[in-house]
């Protein structure tokens, strides 16, 4: 499970076991967990026990790293 990014507290990782999925990345602080698909563009799957600012701060850094985020992606799944 390696972790892409850490930021504000937030830690932005990807499971090994995703890789039949489409480009994702998972958000966790706390008791805080979130999935945010990357691919076409960043999308909420969820989240879950974060404040509406939190969630907004989330979006914020997911768009922002949105394309390092999917190259580590790719590189981490070989595709």
């Amino acid at each position: 499970m390696p972790t892409i990014l850490f930021i504000n507290g937030f830690r932005f990782f990807f499971f090994s076991g995703d890789r039949n999925e489409p480009p994702h990345i998972h958000v966790k602080k706390g008791d805080g967990d979130g999935k945010i698909w990357l691919l076409p563009e960043v999308r909420v799957e969820y989240l879950v026990a974060f404040k509406k600012q939190e969630e907004s701060e989330i979006i914020e850094i997911v768009k922002e790293d949105q394309e390092r985020s999917t190259e580590k992606w790719y590189e981490y799944f070989g595709k």
